[in-house]
């Protein structure tokens, strides 16, 4: 059997174009929430190396609420402003960290994670819930994954019918 890995290029340009190219189609006509974020996590889990956890969390009641995802398990509330994805709501801004370790704050679901980068989502100039991956080694991210996790955001932004989460 064919590890699911290797269809994937090893240029993460290359790789993050195919990805996106899947995602378009897998939320072709599909506006639900729950199932298109479910098909993504699956999809980026599938395709990026050295991850251990991928997925999201959802704005509700003030506090981020955990959703679709792939890895071990993971905690379910996170407030506002606490460790990398509450920080990334209460900044509304990116987070990507080279080592979780050295992040005030940090929430270490998985004691594994070494670093992470968390993307926030928006609807209507809100923002709605984060995209999050953890890696277990140091510095696993970078510009390339920020601008093609970004992109990825904007697609289930756009593809999402988010106004039927709450």
């Amino acid at each position: 059997m064919q590890e699911i890995n290797s269809i994937y290029p090893t240029d993460k340009k290359e790789c993050y174009k195919l990805i996106l190219a899947q995602l378009k189609s897998l939320l072709e006509d599909e506006p639900y929430v729950i199932p298109n974020l479910s098909n993504t996590s699956a999809l980026l889990n599938g395709a990026l190396t050295d991850i251990n956890w991928v997925g999201f969390y959802l704005l509700h009641n003030n506090e981020l609420l955990l959703g679709p995802f792939q890895g071990k398990t993971a905690c379910v509330h996170i407030p506002i402003g606490k460790g990398v994805c509450g920080t990334a709501v209460q900044k509304d801004a990116i987070q990507l960290v080279k080592d979780v370790h050295e992040f005030p704050g940090h929430i270490a679901c998985d004691s594994a994670s070494r670093s992470e980068i968390v993307i926030p989502i928006h609807y209507n100039g809100q923002i709605v819930g984060v995209l999050d991956i953890d890696s277990p080694f140091i510095a696993r991210f970078d510009s390339v994954d920020q601008e093609g996790l970004s992109e990825l955001v904007n697609i289930l932004e756009i593809a999402c019918d988010w106004a039927n989460v709450r």
